[in-house]
């Protein structure tokens, strides 16, 4: 950590596999799969499942990118500590602030999975209602997802071993469970894949035909593969980080591909009727086939792993939140930052963190109990902020490429854990444009998203736009006219010695000097030293 200009100040305790689970159960193929099926059924039909391998490959651009960066920086809060060295304080910060955000909105929708699937699994955990009110729906959700994420915030508070501990079984629980699914779908085939290349009348009547309506269905992929950062936001506790966090990125996202897609195709294809209202219902959707195709008690018994997963997933989700929030404050970049950076002295855990995320993570619930249509709402939203984040990474890289400063020269101590070689150039723009292209299809302020169920209000469709732009501008004024003038890291937090002064052309040692501490006059790099980033 002295490398970095850190002092190690949480658990290295996190081993191969339980890196490999973070960024698993962030991504979770049970939760995300089955909490948005419904959705991407319904606006598309059978062949909105194209839109699984597109998504694919370009989260995979984006995930060697971020493979190479955590190579080098294996350091809490991965996104913003990676902006921290390729960019500006400004846009930094901001890739900080974003990827927070999301994380916080992305728990409380995670956590809302819950109502997909424990309904189906016994009426009784419908405290609200019957489930028939126009808004049982919603309240229940939020109901359910608090007790979920209070029981999260406990687990995160006590430590990051009991944490990966759980994860990890839940983990191994979900894989087996994918797995066993695959194959009892797939002897439950009842058609062809011909299926996957019938529109079936799908975007009859809109606009751009049956590339709208897919566009829009995209939606339901698009929010599965991300989190695989998580790996290497957990790398202060992993051992052996450089090399690890890597290889746990890449294989989280192709892990999940792979048995997320397979689980899609047979799901489709084994489903005994596709015109069942209940299949692109948010109260039946991929739970309902699996009901259906299995019985009682195998059906069941499947819904009770992708219960598991969505626990898993919600712990993954708010551990990555808590490492953001710790690594902004130890720099002294968030208000009330030595509080939010305090470290437990026996847990080794930011327990003032995991508990401010889980109360902000039920704010964005209790705000909208009492909209229907909460689950697309508040997963746009967050998928949203999080891919503008992964932008403020992927952008500032491919200008490092084009000025030939990246990939860095080795320096003595500071060997790169993973290389794309000569691949690194064409991959970086592919990531940029996916990036970017995804963004937009999101932030689209359509009607089928935004504003899906009366009353229907200019404001209600433009409401992700308007909430993007007011997180965006309102983060960037905070930053510039106040956190800028008193970042830099907090003297608990700071290396007891100094950084090695440059180490390649990119400067990868330079840090923030220590808060209330003189910066030595050791010579920085030009190419890194800007307002909120100094060579101590």
């Amino acid at each position: 950590m002295d490398e970095f200009g850190y002092t190690q100040t949480l658990d290295r305790s996190i081993g191969k596999f339980a890196s490999f689970a973070a960024g698993v159960s962030y991504i979770s193929i049970l939760t995300g799969v089955f909490q948005l099926f419904y959705f991407g059924f319904s606006m598309a039909g059978p062949a909105y499942a194209w839109s699984w391998p597109i998504v694919f490959v370009g989260q995979l651009m984006v995930a060697l990118c971020f493979a190479e960066l955590a190579g080098r920086y294996p350091v809490a809060g991965s996104v913003y500590n990676w902006a921290k060295r390729l960019a500006s304080g400004t846009s930094s910060w901001l890739a900080g602030w974003l990827l927070m955000l999301s994380s916080i909105m992305a728990l409380g929708s995670v956590a809302l999975a819950l109502q997909i699937t424990l309904p189906q699994l016994w009426s009784g955990f419908q405290f609200v209602g019957d489930g028939t009110g126009p808004f049982d729906f919603a309240m229940n959700g939020v109901v359910l997802a608090t007790i979920m994420i209070t029981i999260s915030t406990l687990i995160n508070a006590f430590g990051v071993k009991l944490m990966t501990r759980i994860n990890s079984i839940g983990v191994f629980v979900e894989l087996i469970a994918a797995v066993l699914l695959i194959l009892a779908l797939g002897w439950h085939v009842v058609r062809g894949p011909e299926v996957f290349f019938d529109t079936a009348g799908f975007g009859e009547g809109h606009d751009l035909g049956f590339f709208g309506v897919f566009l829009i269905g995209a939606m339901a992929s698009g929010y599965v593969m991300y989190g695989f950062d998580t790996a290497s936001s957990l790398g202060e506790e992993t051992k052996d980080p450089k090399r690890t966090a890597p290889k746990a990125i890449l294989r989280a996202v192709t892990a999940s591909f792979l048995l997320g897609g397979l689980i899609l195709l047979f799901g489709i294809l084994a489903a005994p009727d596709l015109t069942d209202p209940k299949v692109g219902s948010a109260d039946g959707g991929l739970q309902h086939i699996v009901l259906s195709v299995l019985g009682g008690p195998f059906g069941k018994a499947f819904l009770v792993c992708i219960v598991v997963a969505v626990v898993v997933c919600t712990l993954a989700v708010h551990a990555a939140a808590i490492r953001m929030m710790f690594a902004m404050a130890r720099d002294n970049n968030l208000p009330f930052s030595r509080q939010l950076s305090k470290v437990d002295p026996v847990r080794r855990t930011p327990t003032v963190a995991a508990i401010v995320i889980g109360v902000l993570a039920v704010v964005p619930l209790l705000i909208n109990v009492m909209q229907p249509a909460i689950f697309t709402i508040l997963s746009s939203i967050s998928i949203v902020l999080i891919y503008l984040s992964y932008l403020l990474v992927t952008v500032p890289l491919l200008r490092k490429r084009f000025q030939r400063k990246w990939p860095i020269r080795d320096a003595e101590g500071s060997e790169a854990g993973f290389s794309m070689g000569k691949w690194g150039l064409p991959v970086n723009i592919l990531a940029v444009l996916w990036g970017g292209a995804m963004t937009l299809n999101l932030i689209w302020p359509r009607q089928e998203i935004y504003n899906s169920v009366p009353p229907f209000e200019w404001y209600l469709q433009w409401g992700g736009v308007i909430f993007v732009a007011a997180v965006t501008v309102g983060g960037a004024l905070l930053y510039r006219l106040k956190i800028r003038h008193q970042t830099g890291v907090l003297a608990e937090h700071a290396a007891a010695v100094a950084a090695h002064p440059s180490s390649g052309p990119a400067g990868e040692a330079a840090h923030q000097p220590a808060q209330g501490a003189e910066p030595s006059r050791s010579p920085a790099s030009p190419d890194l030293v800007d307002e909120a980033v100094k060579v101590p």
